[in-house]
């Protein structure tokens, strides 16, 4: 197990975006970013995706559109949402994969991150192309005195046709292959070292443990301690010289669900701009349902001690 620093500032930029630019919007925006954005001739819709609390104030505008929609069944909660039920979701909210969309959640903890982070990753596979999320959430719009509406919003339906890309996604068998060493690539478990080491389960999983050969990286480690905005990375190269990743290699992204995974997958692919990394959207309770072996996975009798609920 390897814990590795790597070159984060916590600094999030403070400039406004040019007013009519809001195409123009990076991967992480800040609330003042976002609020000039709202102020410009092409306005992003805001994906709010934090449920009940929409109701108790929101972005002036934005849609509601609660995380469980991206989410698989309570077996497997993070398996892939089907193509044509994403289709119908969005088709619900008046969204076009040509239009740009910023996603917000509540931010209260570095955890919600990751929800961000894995509607961004299922929007972006489904076609969608001018993609942001809240740095901080909700939490950051309120902390930087910005208003909230409580004005629900209506959207016009929308008529799409979508197909998902798997650029961006690994399924189990070809996590499998890697495990059998059928090809090459880094598996990196974004979950905290209790999971990792098999101490604690995701009460979906059916056993504890990580994948065979899977290297720890807890998606923490892009946060400072206590913030719950994600950390800028400053430094590429020094951040794949703590992966150990050569050029070009595959990097897979897996947690319990995929969605702590989602916050490593994001930083990597979106922020760091290294190519080919994937996220495993059923991550370990998928996995661990197969009946494949498991690295760090205890007995039966402590697999029934250690099990325990939560864990994303």
């Amino acid at each position: 197990m390897r814990y590795k620093a790597i070159a984060l500032t916590a600094a999030i930029s403070g400039f406004a975006a040019t007013a009519a630019l809001a195409a123009d919007l990076a991967p992480l925006v800040s609330p003042a970013e976002l609020e000039g954005a709202l102020a410009g001739a092409e306005t992003p819709q805001i994906l709010d995706i934090r449920g009940d609390a929409y109701a108790d104030g929101h972005i002036a505008g934005a849609l509601s559109a609660p995380y469980g929609l991206f989410r698989g069944p309570e077996d497997n909660p993070g398996a892939v949402v089907p193509a044509d039920q994403l289709e119908t979701t969005y088709e619900t909210l008046g969204l076009s994969p040509d239009a740009p969309v910023v996603i917000v959640a509540q931010g209260d903890t570095d955890t919600d991150f990751g929800a961000a982070a894995r509607v961004y990753w299922t929007l972006k596979s489904s076609g969608f192309t001018e993609l942001s999320i809240l740095n901080g959430g909700s939490q950051a719009w309120v902390n930087s005195g910005l208003p909230l509406s409580k004005d629900a919003v209506t959207p016009e339906p929308t008529e799409l046709d979508i197909t998902w890309n798997d650029a961006w996604t690994a399924e189990t068998a070809e996590v499998a292959d890697v495990v059998d060493g059928g090809h090459e690539a880094l598996l990196l478990d974004a979950r905290p070292a209790a999971f990792f080491e098999g101490k604690k389960a995701h009460g979906a999983a059916a056993k504890p443990g990580t994948l065979p050969g899977a290297q720890n990286y807890a998606y923490t480690q892009f946060f400072q301690s206590g913030a719950t905005a994600i950390g800028q990375i400053s430094d590429v190269q020094a951040l794949k010289a703590s992966l150990g990743v050569t050029e070009g290699e595959e990097i897979v992204s897996f947690c319990n669900t995929g969605h702590w995974a989602a916050t490593n997958w994001f930083a990597l692919s979106e922020m760091a701009g290294i190519e080919n990394v994937k996220l495993y959207p059923g991550s370990m309770v998928e996995y661990s349902q197969t009946g494949r072996d498991m690295q760090n996975s205890p007995g039966l009798f402590k697999n029934l001690l250690n099990q325990v609920t939560g864990g994303n």
